[in-house]
């Protein structure tokens, strides 16, 4: 299939605005807003609904163990033994076939994501910075998002952490709710990712006062009062 034929074949599927936008975002400038969110290691998670899931088994990821991701991750087997080998903490959940359905990863140290946004972010001493959590669909919206971090956090408690940072990008809906749901609060930071061209980028750090995510949070339900008769 020819590339006009793709582009065509695009833009009846997104439409001509969303199509240029990606196209702009791609080839020409992009700007990334990731909020900077931290929380505590032993504060309960608060209540929420999401759905039970099948039984899994969790497994560190090390560098020989990868070929699990093959099924539902293929394009991250040599990610995932690449960060195993430069001794960051991974977790995998399998299923009853030997599948990675599920990963996360810790770092106790300053990280340089090389293989997404390409800046370092930098880690305090006691803190960990949480990045490459995903699940598949099929575990999408069940408490497999939550005990993927609590097991986590077990991990690098036993390493000496006693915080949990990470970022999350301002347009990722999903993700800030699972954030909030989770009881992450906000540091008031944002790390700024500019690409331009699609071969340079630049990095800036901004902060804030106040909260970026109220809009997010599910309004409280007011008081019951009785009414007379």
């Amino acid at each position: 299939m020819s590339a006009l034929q793709k582009l065509r074949d695009r833009i009846k599927q997104k439409g001509l605005r969303a199509t240029v936008k990606t196209l702009w975002r791609h080839y020409v400038f992009y700007h990334w807003e990731l909020l900077w969110m931290e929380r505590d290691l032993v504060s309960p998670v608060p209540p929420h609904s999401l759905k039970p899931y099948p039984p899994l088994r969790l497994e560190t990821i090390t560098p020989h163990n990868t070929k699990a991701f093959a099924r539902y991750f293929g394009d991250r087997v040599e990610t995932m033994a690449e960060l195993a080998r430069e001794g960051y903490t991974g977790h995998m959940h399998l299923d009853d076939q030997g599948d990675a359905v599920a990963f996360i990863w810790g770092a106790n140290r300053n990280y340089f994501d090389k293989h997404y946004y390409g800046c370092w972010f930098p880690v305090k001493p006691g803190e960990f910075f949480e990045f490459g959590g995903e699940l598949t669909r099929a575990y999408w919206g069940t408490t497999l998002s939550v005990d993927l971090q609590l097991e986590l956090w077990k991990a690098m408690q036993a390493q000496g952490c006693d915080k949990v940072v990470d970022v999350c990008e301002f347009h990722n809906i999903p993700a800030l709710k699972l954030h909030l749901r989770m009881g992450y609060t906000e540091q008031g930071r944002i790390m700024n990712v500019y690409g331009l061209f699609g071969r340079w980028r630049f990095y800036r750090e901004t902060r804030y006062t106040g909260s970026r995510l109220d809009a997010l949070r599910k309004p409280s339900r007011p008081p019951v009062t009785a009414q007379a008769t």
